[in-house]
């Protein structure tokens, strides 16, 4: 099969900073799905991992999390799908990625494809998708679509990007007063038609945008953009037993002093934890990517496509990859191949 990837981290503008190579087709195993892809999103942990590497490999490693696609053939212990089921999922950060033409992923960490989107419209959603989910829903503990939120305010620190644009759907949907942080006028159009009520900027100084609004303090706080950058407003920002979650990592140590007093809960978010770790709930990230289809199909839930390049190969892939390093990407690039 044909697979592209990388060996060394080179600018993407260079000639081998992605290339095709022939790989075998692998053999799906116990809870194991072989998947024929046909749609992959770029995301900015694509980038990352592919800017992470000054030594050069050994084999080219293969990037791509988000994947849409066909079942070929099943491992011995799968029980949730069958051969020539769509499927969409985000894949693991230990096996080789959705770059590829064929893709091993675990049964547990996929879901049906929702039936009425197309590839690259699912393919945008599932890594942002249970990001935004789990972030919500688990880490703040926020009720899932129970109007019971309504007196709540939530802050979604850059509200235009991936996950920021499904984090504004789901919190919009669950009752809370949303208040989404967004710098351009297309991006502040983008948030408040995807869920937010109000928009604040975060070039300013966040607690004087969001007190101008007529709100002193927040419930929760979503952070997907500078943790370190936004950590003092944040914990002038967040209400005495409030709850903070991010999914950016700190550059400097977090002064989780700053909201001792407050008694104030802080959590991460990475989505790839559950599969790095085995973790008991690794089933969950299925069961929530079949409800984020069922609200896609339902027109509850908007895409986040707003790019699509086509077919799958390296000179779509490094376009992509540009648009995401851009860091001035609203939504979500996909990159597909389109069988008319």
């Amino acid at each position: 099969m044909q697979a592209i990837g990388f060996q060394k981290s080179l600018p993407i503008n260079a000639t081998n900073s992605l290339f095709s190579f022939e790989s075998s087709i692998p053999v799906p195993a116990k809870h194991d799905l072989l998947v024929e892809v046909s749609a992959v999103s770029v995301n900015p942990v694509d980038v990352g991992v592919r800017k992470s590497h000054s030594q050069a490999l050994k084999k080219p490693k293969i990037l791509g999390w988000d994947a849409v696609g066909i079942v070929k053939s099943i491992g011995s212990a799968v029980s949730l799908f069958q051969t020539g089921d769509r499927v969409f999922y985000a894949g693991s950060f230990k096996r080789p990625g959705s770059n590829s033409q064929y893709q091993l992923v675990d049964e547990r960490i996929a879901a049906h494809a929702p039936k009425k989107l197309t590839d690259a419209q699912a393919a945008a959603m599932p890594l942002t998708a249970l990001t935004a989910w789990e972030a919500l829903f688990e880490q703040l503990e926020i009720q899932p679509q129970k109007s019971t939120n309504q007196a709540a305010v939530i802050l979604i620190i850059n509200g235009a990007g991936g996950v920021g644009s499904i984090a504004t759907q789901l919190a919009h949907q669950s009752g809370l007063t949303v208040i989404a942080s967004a710098s351009r006028s297309e991006s502040i159009d983008w948030t408040l038609r995807h869920g937010a009520d109000l928009t604040v900027n975060h070039r300013n100084n966040l607690v004087k945008e969001v007190q101008k609004l007529g709100f002193a303090t927040v419930d929760y706080i979503l952070e997907l953009n500078d943790l370190d950058g936004h950590w003092n407003e944040m914990a002038d920002l967040i209400k005495p037993g409030g709850k903070i979650v991010s999914i950016t990592e700190n550059r400097q140590p977090v002064d989780l002093k700053k909201i001792t007093r407050k008694r104030v809960k802080f959590a991460w978010e990475w989505m790839f934890s559950k599969s790095y770790y085995q973790t008991a709930d690794l089933i969950s990230q299925h069961q929530i990517l079949e409800k984020i289809a069922n609200l896609l199909d339902q027109k509850k839930l908007q895409s986040t496509l707003t790019t699509e390049l086509s077919p799958i190969n390296v000179t779509n892939l490094k376009k992509a990859h540009q648009l995401v390093e851009s860091n001035q990407m609203i939504g979500k690039v996909v990159v597909s191949n389109h069988h008319s």
